[in-house]
């Protein structure tokens, strides 16, 4: 447990230290030693913050204090901290403490700044199967958007219209992180069936194909966050394992209607 915080406390420090720089896929990537895709879930689900948000909170929680104790314009305040103009200075401010930095600096009030981040880690420590899949040929449509939202079950709803055969039809859901440190975790997401739509011709890819880390999450797709803070705050430091770049994929197992208990999703995350 201490290594995992460890890791987690560096990413921290790395950040806290750099807050005013670009910092790379590849910057992360060396200071906690997994991949841009796994640093990211860790850190928001050992944290509850993304990366980015981390930094842009230290930005413009940086640049508040030199509005209050300094004599610096506002423009090369928003400079020194690490934005590119004052245009996106004014609005991540903006978006933050709810006023514009002119505002700020006129008041002189106290704003209120976020807490520091102290990372936990998951009590619980799943057991995944670890299994190998060959690669399958599947049928889907895609969106960007926030892992875990309300596009994601409107996809769903769109995605079932185009009727599937009752028997024999299994069903996908592939997270594509974007290869970037956001200030939330955007993704593509592909909803997926094994077997080509009847009332519509749909695009078709293959997926699986190696070793992946099997967990099961039960019950409604609304908790399945749960599953994954205890994968990613817990059972990823020991695992051992090193993982693929590949994207995650959940397979939907048995969907109930009625009960929400009885619900089995399999989360896969990909192995070299």
């Amino acid at each position: 447990m201490e290594d995992s915080l460890n890791c987690i406390y560096r990413v921290i420090n790395f950040i806290e230290k750099n807050y005013d720089q670009s910092i790379s896929v590849k910057d992360l990537e060396d200071v906690s030693h997994y991949s841009y895709r796994n640093i990211q879930r860790i850190f928001k689900y050992s944290c509850g913050e993304t990366i980015g948000g981390f930094q842009q909170r230290l930005k413009v929680e940086n640049a508040y204090k030199l509005i209050l104790y300094s004599k610096e314009s506002l423009t090369s305040i928003g400079l020194e901290v690490g934005f590119a103009n004052i245009a996106s200075f004014s609005k991540a401010f903006k978006q933050h403490f709810g006023i514009s930095p002119k505002a700020a600096k006129l008041s002189k009030e106290k704003l209120l700044c976020g807490p520091d981040l102290v990372p936990v880690t998951s009590d619980i420590l799943l057991k995944p199967e670890i299994i190998y899949l060959k690669p399958t040929e599947i049928y889907y449509q895609s969106i960007h958007t926030y892992y875990n939202n309300e596009e994601i079950e409107l996809l769903w709803e769109r995605f079932m219209q185009n009727e599937f055969p009752v028997s024999d039809t299994e069903y996908f859901g592939v997270v594509a992180d974007e290869p970037l440190i956001k200030t939330e975790i955007n993704c593509r997401y592909d909803a997926c069936s094994t077997i080509q739509a009847k009332n519509k011709k749909l695009p078709s890819k293959a997926i699986f194909g190696g070793k992946y880390a099997r967990f099961a999450h039960h019950g409604g797709y609304e908790t399945i966050d749960e599953t994954y803070t205890k994968i990613y705050s817990r059972w990823i430091f020991h695992s051992g394992l090193e993982f693929s770049h590949t994207p995650i994929i959940e397979k939907y197992e048995k969907h109930a209607t009625e009960n929400k208990e009885e619900q089995l999703t399999y989360i896969l995350l990909p192995l070299k």
